[in-house]
């Protein structure tokens, strides 16, 4: 498990050198004292285990930008992969905050790094992707508190046809609290990028679906994604009133997906959850200890869950009760 001391750790994501996992996570001090003030201040952190249980923290891959750059304020959740070149590619979300505290409007767009050791990052002029108003909720449009547009999930097209982004967003149009989509964009080289309609379509009962993946769990895919019951419809949350991470199965990673099918997989305890293959080829979720005790937010990245999809189609995490040890 990886906690610190003196931080708030959150959302994270992976990336697999084939000697070590290297973890990639949200994190901000706890002298703000108020832990709603963490998202304002996130700074993205780096650490490595062979095990993903033993966690070694490394140097940080870089922080946010310049004033009047597009992640100006933050750098939030993201993900990492190889290209064809072996360029490692970080994809991440910047924040600009349009006022001062305690107002939390920001815009939200995503970003792109690149490495060729998981370590020494650099970072490209961007953003490299953001909402496209013909599809996409766009800030003033509505009364929603951001431009949502994070969380990105990069990946190779199935079929060799260049690569997909997924994306946390809202559609432009449907009720307030009922908007969140799977937002789209396509690439052939994962340096410029084209935004499409989303994969999803509002209605399903979410105001956002945040930290999105798709996996290929044998011959199955399943899309993860996070959405607590605040971020809900009634109707949604009275059936579901304690979630933290949703999973369904899907025909494709490419969707269309039909988010009214996602069902609980952890409940609000455990946020943000991400599958991972471990070298013994099994799958496990990890997430993040969502806490709120007495004594106040208390966060930290869990070990390994174990994860697995029957040959009935039936998702299983085992030894649920271990997470919250």
């Amino acid at each position: 498990m990886l906690s610190l001391d003196d931080s708030w750790v959150w959302d994270f994501w992976l990336a697999d050198d084939g000697t070590d996992h290297h973890l990639f996570f949200l994190h901000a001090p706890m002298s703000l004292g108020d832990e709603s003030r963490r998202h304002r201040a996130a700074r993205i952190g780096h650490a490595v285990s062979t095990d993903l249980v033993r966690w070694e923290l490394r140097d940080a891959p870089f922080s946010v930008g310049s004033a009047g750059a597009f992640d100006e304020t933050a750098t939030w959740t993201g993900n990492v992969l190889q290209g064809p070149d072996g360029i490692w590619r970080m994809f991440y979300t910047g924040s600009r905050f349009l006022a001062g505290e305690p107002h939390m409007a920001n815009i939200e767009t995503v970003g792109m790094a690149t490495s060729v050791d998981l370590s020494t990052w650099t970072k490209h002029p961007g953003p490299v992707t953001s909402a496209d108003a013909r599809w996409y909720e766009t800030w003033g449009t509505s009364s929603w508190k951001e431009e949502a547009w994070r969380d990105p999930w990069v990946f190779a097209d199935p079929e060799g046809d260049g690569f997909h982004m997924l994306v946390t967003a809202r559609a432009n149009h449907g009720d307030l609290n009922d908007r969140g989509v799977v937002g789209h964009a396509v690439s052939t080289d994962l340096s410029t990028w084209e935004v499409r309609p989303p994969l999803s379509q509002p209605g399903a009962g979410f105001a956002h679906v945040e930290v999105l993946q798709v996996a290929q769990v044998g011959d199955r895919c399943v899309l993860v994604f996070s959405c607590s019951a605040d971020a809900t419809t009634t109707a949604r949350a009275v059936d579901h009133p304690n979630v933290g991470t949703w999973a369904m199965l899907v025909d494709s990673p490419t969707g269309p997906f039909d988010l009214s099918q996602a069902r609980p997989l952890t409940s609000e305890s455990l946020y943000s959850g991400r599958l991972v293959q471990r070298r013994d080829e099994s799958w496990a979720l990890l997430a993040f200890h969502n806490d709120r005790t007495p004594e106040g937010f208390r966060s930290a990245i869990s070990d390994p869950i174990p994860f697995s999809i029957s040959p009935q189609g039936e998702i299983d995490l085992h030894e649920i009760a271990a997470a919250h040890s």
